[in-house]
């Protein structure tokens, strides 16, 4: 046998993620999104304009159930 040569080399780093929270991030944005029939309201980086939702829950008596969609950019990178 000859000698061996490694074929890769393996280097762990620590990574950090966390909100983008730097000037020129996106925007959070929100929604909220019937769980009956799937009906999305419009996004808006204010978190009390899709709470219309009531809207459509008066137009839909049955449809109790809704979920809240937040977007939220994340940024990562590497510690040095």
């Amino acid at each position: 046998m000859g000698t061996v040569t490694p074929r890769s080399v393996l280097r762990y780093e620590t990574w950090t993620l966390q909100p983008d929270r730097e000037p020129d991030a996106e925007p959070v944005l929100y929604a909220m999104q019937c769980a009956v029939d799937g009906e999305t309201a419009p996004t808006s980086e204010d978190f009390a304009e899709p709470q219309g939702v009531l809207r459509h829950c008066g137009q839909n008596p049955s449809h109790h159930t809704y979920r809240e969609i937040i977007t939220r950019p994340w940024r990562a990178w590497r510690q040095m």
